[in-house]
Order: C-alpha cells, then sequence, then structure tokens
C-alpha cells in the first residue's frame, strides 16, 4: 500500500502563496489519480485537484486558476501549488488516492495545516 506525507503547510496572509508536497513510498506513476484533499474543522471533507497518471487535471470550482496539481514521477512526489489564498482555504490538506480506494485502504496521513489569516 503506499503510503503519503503531506508537508508545506503553515501560516500564509490572504493573497499569499503556498506549495504543499506529497511524497509517496511507492510510485505515483503505477497510482491511477492522486487527489489532494481538504478538511476545514466541521466541515466535510472535499477534493481539492487530482492529477492522473495520464497527467489530466482536475480541480474543484472554488480553487480553479488558484490552485495547480503537479507531480514528479522521479521524486515520487505530488505538488499542489495555492496562489491567492483566502482565509477559505484555511482546512488541513492530505493527499491520497482517487476517494474510492482511499477509502478502500482506509488510509489518511497526517495532512499539513493549511492556515490563512491577517
Amino acid at each position: 500500500q503506499v503510503r503519503f506525507v503531506e508537508s508545506g503547510g503553515g501560516l500564509v496572509q490572504p493573497g499569499g502563496s503556498l506549495k504543499l508536497s506529497c511524497a509517496a513510498s511507492g510510485s505515483i506513476f503505477s497510482i491511477g489519480r492522486v487527489g489532494w484533499y481538504r478538511q476545514a474543522p466541521g466541515k466535510q471533507r472535499e477534493l481539492v485537484a487530482t492529477i492522473f497518471n495520464t497527467g489530466t487535471t482536475n480541480y474543484a470550482d472554488s480553487v480553479k486558476g488558484r490552485f495547480t496539481i503537479s507531480r514528479d514521477n522521479a521524486k515520487n512526489t505530488v505538488y499542489l501549488q495555492m496562489n491567492s489564498l483566502n482565509p477559505e482555504d484555511t482546512a488541513v490538506y492530505y493527499c491520497n488516492t482517487g476517494l474510492p480506494l482511499a477509502l478502500r485502504n482506509n488510509y489518511w496521513g497526517q495532512g499539513t495545516q493549511v492556515t490563512v489569516s491577517s
């Protein structure tokens, strides 16, 4: 089972940027899709962005145009570049496989906290 370690979160002012990293324990190229999820207190976990092994990407409407998901297969790492951050982006961000497989594996890592506040 592939495991993920998220990093790069922190405190940033509105309008600022952060780049999150997701280091996988195995080849991400062998995974059909890898996604960034986030969960704010009292809210359901939501899928923010997905990258397929074909290179295709999907984004939630709330982050489209502001966030960019990418990967480095050689480093087995997936990134999430977050620009124009706003307080609504505050959440714990997780990296995982596509949701069906994530639920099947029943695994979520520690996540990385992103706090957007002035």
